[in-house]
């Protein structure tokens, strides 16, 4: 940090194993990513190249490479692994995981149906050579799962294989775990998180009130995902305390009790 300030809450340190900030690219140029990376490198935990944006991005190995020289890893969206699955080219996907030096895969099936059983055989097989994030959730805002099966998906998935399960909310954080609105389905949340370790969800949030949620739930240390780059930094100083919404999570006062004398003598 630039300068000492007390009373902050204790961040979990790179490499993170919780904590984490999963960050969405979805199609800076590599000026952008430089420059981004210049001032959030160390609060970037992971990237992930959007959907399929991968397929149409130009210099792509470039790309992945400025995100290598930080340390950062890279992955492709789950609705890439699932175009591939749905050509019948899981082979290819794999050729193409190689030849990219990717270490990291995301398993979805929020754009088709994947028997369960078969979803956790392609994690099975993918985690004996990559860490899997695999995701659960629909992205189809009219489909609905109770708790009870979302908790047997996540505990199905990590058993298979996976080191992160993600709870899908899209790119706008409206399905999935949210309402159209975007607000934050409380039950589901806490419910999952009386199965669930918390440090092995990758909660979907890029809506500022819904971080605020989890970090006001679970603390700084919160697993988020799907961050804009541009939220990067005022996501980190959210983490710490450093935003209107979570100035006084981390103090022993609250707003009534704080008075600041100011004298010239």
């Amino acid at each position: 940090m630039n300068f000492p300030l007390n009373h902050l809450p204790e961040r979990t340190q790179k490499p993170r194993t919780h904590g984490l900030t999963m960050v969405m690219d979805k199609g800076m140029g590599l000026d952008e990513v430089r420059n981004f990376l210049s001032v959030a490198a160390p609060y970037v935990d992971i990237v992930k190249l959007g959907f399929g944006t991968a397929f149409v991005t130009n210099r792509l190995r470039e790309k992945i490479e400025i995100y290598r020289e930080h340390n950062i890893p890279v992955y492709f969206g789950g609705t890439l692994f699932e175009a591939f699955l749905v050509r019948n080219q899981f082979e290819d996907y794999l050729n193409v995981i190689k030849e990219y030096g990717l270490e990291h895969v995301e398993v979805s099936d929020g754009s088709i149906i994947i028997p369960h059983a078969e979803k956790c055989g392609y994690i099975e097989r993918l985690a004996k050579h990559v860490t899997v994030l695999s995701e659960v959730g629909s992205k189809d805002a009219t489909h609905i799962m109770p708790p009870y099966k979302w908790i047997e998906l996540m505990r199905a998935e990590l058993e298979a294989g996976s080191t992160y399960v993600i709870a899908e909310a899209r790119e706008a954080g409206n399905v999935g775990i949210y309402r159209g609105s975007g607000e934050v389905r409380e039950g589901l949340v806490q419910e999952i998180l009386t199965q669930i370790p918390a440090e092995k969800i990758i909660w979907e949030a890029p809506q500022k009130a819904q971080q605020v949620y989890f970090m006001e739930l679970l603390g700084a240390n919160v697993n988020l995902g799907n961050i804009a780059p541009n939220d990067m930094l005022p996501l980190e100083a959210t983490r710490l305390g450093l935003r209107g919404d979570t100035f006084y999570l981390y103090l022993d006062k609250k707003p009534k009790d704080i008075v600041i004398n100011s004298s010239n003598d």
